[in-house]
């Protein structure tokens, strides 16, 4: 099974590498963002809950995004693999993930960061936030607050997994097919 973590901050591009990853590899995505998006439009308590924090820029709490990924690991057990997209964000979470998935003998084969610019992911952000029905995305002051929260809270994952040596960063300031080729040549090494 393969088990792929995509990092990179906000606006770095996992989503639209996730799609190609999932078309390829036929992989099943697992997207935080995604999965509390629809929990908060289903009005569920851990939507509600999520959108207090996310409103505010801040990361939802570990244990609220770690039983949310559990629980869709297992009621998936057919698929070929995950894709994590946006999970793990902090090193208890990553240190969560691979505790569930070493216990079931199908751990994380590697995390592929994609390295961005700030000054390009607000950009992007912005561009992303004329399109998208998410207020994150609109407002400059959440969108710097979100690349702190992941400069100063999320980066330490990556070394969590380079300790690992399952750390692969590349290039993220490539077009979209560069970025792919270069992830996918990842991911068939990984394969392997």
């Amino acid at each position: 099974m393969l088990n792929i973590v995509l990092f990179g901050p906000p606006g770095a591009g996992k989503g639209t590498q996730s799609e190609k990853l999932i078309e390829k590899y036929n992989l099943m995505h697992l997207s935080t963002g995604d999965i509390l998006r629809a929990e908060k439009k289903a009005g569920s308590l851990l939507g509600k809950r999520a959108q207090e924090y996310s409103e505010k820029g801040l990361l939802v709490p570990d244990e609220l995004v770690i039983a949310l990924i559990e629980d869709k690991i297992k009621s998936n057990k057919q698929a070929n693999g995950f894709i994590f997209d946006g999970f793990p964000r902090t090193v208890a979470q990553a240190d969560a993930l691979d505790k569930m998935l070493n216990a079931s003998g199908i751990p994380v084969s590697g995390m592929i960061a994609l390295e961005v610019k700030e000054e390009e992911l607000f950009t992007r952000l912005l561009k992303r936030g004329e399109t998208s029905d998410r207020p994150d995305d609109k407002d400059p002051a959440i969108i710097r607050q979100r690349i702190s929260v992941y400069n100063n809270e999320t980066t330490p994952v990556a070394g969590f997994y380079s300790a690992q040596k399952k750390y692969y960063g590349l290039d993220g300031m490539k077009s979209i097919e560069e970025v792919f080729v270069l992830i996918s040549g990842i991911v068939d090494s990984l394969k392997k």
